[in-house]
């Protein structure tokens, strides 16, 4: 195509650049309107604030109180939860009742009340998490929680999921098995051997019931007197392997 032929050349927008001096002359008047009709909307806007001052430090002082209130509103709120919390008792026959879900919303809580920033994270595929929790001083602990309606067992099973999961997935410093029914022998024995924790239903009771920190219950050790994470990818693939 001859130079002649070529379309002008436009900007971003799909705009042709002005070509000649009528064009640009134009736009210059078009763009001098538009700043005039921003000065002037400035000017009506400034004239207005004048007038309604009153209005609108009324409507500003009203914000800021709102945002207050509902600052003040919140404060509030976590300050009842906290107590509340810190004075959370759950009786085993409460646990009995809840569904899974709500088994281990309540398990959170009673994390909370000892200390932990617990949350929920249970659901399909979690790989052996429902529940992870974070320690000051204890690190991260992830919970596998069994809910049972039928007393029903625990078996060793579910302690070897969790623990080849344990560190390698979750970066944990700590692994226990929660449930409201029993474990059996050979679980609770495989636990011990390999460090990873559990709570049966006496355990249950003495530490949302009875109020025992989980950390005492479970005579847990600080960072400095555990596997570290690594140390728990090594366990899970020793196992895996044998």
């Amino acid at each position: 195509m001859s130079r002649r032929g070529r379309p002008g050349r436009r900007g971003r927008l799909g705009l042709r650049a002005p070509r000649g001096r009528t064009e640009r002359l134009a736009a210059a008047a078009v763009a001098a309107a538009a700043g005039w009709m921003m000065i002037q909307t400035v000017a009506v806007l400034g004239r207005l604030a004048v007038r309604l001052w009153p209005l609108l430090l009324v409507l500003a002082a009203m914000g800021l109180g709102y945002g207050l209130w509902r600052l003040r509103r919140a404060a509030r709120a976590r300050r009842v939860r906290a107590g509340m919390l810190a004075r959370l008792h759950i009786t085993v026959a409460e646990f009995d009742a809840m569904n899974d879900r709500q088994f281990e919303q309540a398990l959170c809580d009673v994390l909370i009340r000892d200390g932990w920033r617990a949350r929920q994270v249970g659901r399909a595929g979690d790989q052996g998490a429902d529940v992870i929790a974070e320690h000051p001083v204890l690190g991260r602990l992830v919970v596998q929680a069994k809910h049972t309606t039928t007393a029903a067992k625990v078996g060793s099973p579910v302690l070897y999921q969790l623990n080849g999961t344990a560190g390698p997935v979750h970066r944990a410093d700590l692994a226990a098995v929660i449930t409201n029914g029993r474990l059996t022998r050979d679980a609770q024995l495989w636990g011990e051997r390999h460090r990873i924790y559990w709570v049966d239903r006496d355990r249950l009771r003495q530490w949302a019931e009875h109020g025992v920190p989980l950390q005492g219950l479970l005579r847990l050790a600080g960072r400095a007197g555990r596997r570290s994470p690594r140390g728990l990818l090594r366990a899970g693939r020793a196992r895996a392997g044998g």
